[in-house]
């Protein structure tokens, strides 16, 4: 099966090599802890590598396969560094576009996100290693391959990874359901720009927004503003295409 290492020793073999991106680790609550699980255990906290007990119904879609107990869900990416990322921008002409992404859990959101920021030429995506899907197979076949189109940059922490864009003349951009500002009346075309956006149950950490430098909303119709994120992203993101191509023209 595609994105997946199973059995104990192949995770421990994975998890030694450290040649494949390791997107998370489940392991059964059912199974007795030896050796073995301790050792997967250590090394995926040495790495920073999340996992997580879990019941038999999670292990039901790998029954054909001697498992074990232990699964590891492997990306079919590498992820880029973002101190790689930001000196490479930095490095050529014009302005570049990121998109932060703050815990959006859906598989297909981050796959549509990703297919949006590529058709609209988006520079590169980042991602939190906690708290929000990874790039794993089906965000892969959700994207229609656009995961191999674009820098997708995955950091330990948002914040950090914030202040280093604005260390580097990029301009923060949240979104937010109650800005007074919507999100057309800014000039995406003038600058380095980093669009933060959050899932639909939570939006963005009170931390992010205030390390903003806008913040802005899509202004809704009757009362209801629960617009879907990949639909979200796509009306800002392209309304900021719109502004480079008229900007583009002018010249």
């Amino acid at each position: 099966m595609d994105g997946i290492v199973y059995g104990k020793n192949s995770v421990l073999e994975a998890l030694n090599a450290g040649n494949r991106e390791i997107n998370k680790i489940l392991i059964s609550k059912n199974i007795h802890t030896d050796s073995k699980i301790s050792k997967i255990k250590e090394l995926a906290q040495q790495k920073g590598i999340v996992f997580q007990f879990v019941g038999r119904e999670k292990f039901q879609p790998y029954e054909e396969f001697n498992h074990q107990g232990v699964i590891a869900q492997i990306s079919p990416i590498e992820y880029v560094d973002i101190d790689d990322f930001i000196e490479d921008k930095s490095a050529k002409e014009g302005y570049s576009s990121v998109v932060v992404l703050d815990g959006i859990e859906d598989a297909h959101n981050l796959g549509a996100i990703i297919r949006t920021c590529v058709c609209a030429g988006v520079d590169g995506i980042i991602i939190p290693s906690h708290r929000n899907t990874q790039v794993n197979s089906t965000v892969d076949k959700i994207s229609q391959g656009a995961v191999n189109l674009i820098p997708i940059i995955k950091v330990n922490s948002l914040i950090n990874a914030i202040q280093k864009l604005k260390d580097n003349n990029w301009w923060i951009i949240a979104t937010d359901a109650s800005a007074n500002d919507n999100y057309y009346d800014v000039k995406y075309h003038d600058m380095n720009y980093a669009l933060i956006m959050g899932a639909e149950h939570a939006g963005v950490s009170k931390s992010l927004l205030k390390a903003s430098d806008f913040v802005v909303k899509i202004p809704m119709q009757n009362n209801f503003n629960s617009l879907n994120v990949s639909n979200a992203t796509s009306a800002i993101l392209f309304e900021a295409l719109r502004q480079k191509l008229i900007f583009n023209r002018k010249k």
